[in-house]
């Protein structure tokens, strides 16, 4: 994921975005993160990045980058 592409796919949930409440998690799957989250969580943190590199800033804080292409982001590990 690059930064532009978190930009651009923001206009879809500005628009239209209704959130919804995730339900309770067990213990079994308390520390996954399914790919879904991850590309929700990102959206959310481009939606109110003031700019690139604050944008950049987050994602790497929360670990939903990585600093390699061919691997997951550190959440996803």
């Amino acid at each position: 994921m690059t930064i532009g592409s978190a930009r651009r796919e923001i206009g879809d949930v500005r628009q239209g975005g209704t959130g919804s409440i995730p339900g309770p998690r067990t213990a079994a799957d308390a520390y996954r993160v399914s790919d879904d989250q991850v590309h929700k969580a990102r959206l959310v943190v481009a939606e109110n990045s003031e700019d690139s590199e604050d944008l950049r800033l987050l994602l790497d804080m929360l670990g939903l980058i990585s600093a390699t292409p061919d691997q997951p982001p550190p959440v996803s590990r």
